[in-house]
């Protein structure tokens, strides 16, 4: 089976193709290779992937349709796993008009190579930032996701809605995963796990957001390819049971389906940081920060659809993926810790 990865040299598409090749899977890599973050990481993940045969790599913007239909002519893949996107809920802030070409022109690309080449299944990432002003903890699949407070999160919306119609309309299996706070190994430097380290051992503050008063979903990347193999597997089919007169958000009379990927277990920021630090062995200088634009004060992922259907069961612990993202960063960056 050939499967094309998008965001192949990004952090969750870097994994989830290093699974997918042990695993005796032709991978066909995309990826624009932007400087939103550290290239240099993102070579050296793409470095590892090129060491397998069944690996080819295309470096190409999801806005350029005619490469993108000409990549899927030429390789025609039984499945995608689109997780290219422009990341990052304060960026969209700043410039969202990179949302619209990445995330949703990106998208449309990615739905139409697929309509044209008789794709199996189509695997998408959608986010927990969907959810948006929603405080009806954990967060379901059931629930209602039209009020995002990032522009970030409405293209992800949208990614949604736009997944379902060519379900619908051409019979597309569409599978959209909605990611919790992923963290671990080759992690995003945007992100906190990564910016914490960096300024813990720099000596430097780090800016902590609503004064420490969060709560997030964090997830070890392994949960998550975990999730993302053993759904890109199976095809949804059209739900039997829904009903148009009370329409299931999660599934349709189309064969599409919603997903949360989390940990569902909420962990407070302040016990994350002091995870950091034991691993450390160093104390954080804290810069307490009021509450940022666009961001939410807790996620808390109910992945109870996902364990039915998948048999799927988070079993990361932070005190573990954390333990594992320091041994790396020191491993990658070639840091030594003081002795004790």
């Amino acid at each position: 089976m050939k499967i094309l990865v998008t965001g192949v040299a990004g952090f969750i598409g870097f994994h989830t193709s290093k699974q997918l090749l042990e695993s005796g899977f032709d991978v066909i890599g995309l990826d624009n290779l932007n400087d939103y973050y550290d290239v240099n990481l993102k070579k050296d993940r793409l470095n590892l992937l090129k060491k397998w045969e069944k690996f080819t790599f295309h470096k190409t913007n999801l806005e350029d349709k005619k490469e993108i239909d000409r990549i899927f002519q030429e390789n025609r893949p039984n499945r995608v796993i689109h997780l290219a996107a422009q990341a990052g809920v304060r960026y969209s802030i700043e410039h969202p008009e990179v949302y619209i070409q990445s995330n949703i022109v990106g998208t449309f690309n990615i739905l139409e190579g697929c309509r044209h080449n008789n794709v199996e299944h189509l695997v998408y990432a959608s986010s927990s930032s969907v959810y948006g002003l929603n405080t009806n903890y954990p967060f379901s699949v059931q629930d209602d996701v039209s009020h995002p407070v990032s522009f970030y999160g409405a293209t992800k919306v949208s990614n949604e809605l736009m997944a379902h119609s060519y379900s619908h309309l051409y019979g597309i299996p569409t599978t959209g995963l909605r990611f919790f706070t992923v963290y671990g190994p080759w992690g995003r430097p945007d992100m906190a796990l990564f910016l914490f380290t960096k300024n813990i051992l720099a000596g430097k503050p780090i800016d902590v957001y609503n004064n420490g008063n969060m709560e997030r979903d964090f997830t070890y990347i392994d949960d998550i390819v975990e999730g993302i193999v053993r759904i890109v597997k199976k095809s949804p089919s059209p739900d039997p049971d829904w009903e148009s007169d009370k329409p299931n958000p999660a599934s349709s009379s189309a064969p599409y389906r919603l997903y949360n990927i989390g940990s569902n277990s909420p962990i407070q920021l302040m016990d994350y940081i002091k995870e950091i630090e034991t691993n450390l062995g160093m104390q954080a200088k804290l810069n307490m920060m009021p509450m940022q634009s666009g961001d939410v004060k807790k996620s808390h992922a109910d992945v109870s659809d996902l364990i039915r259907d998948f048999d799927y069961t988070p079993e990361w612990t932070i005190k573990k993926g954390v333990k594992n993202f320091i041994s790396w960063y020191l491993d990658y960056y070639k840091i030594t810790l003081p002795s004790s």
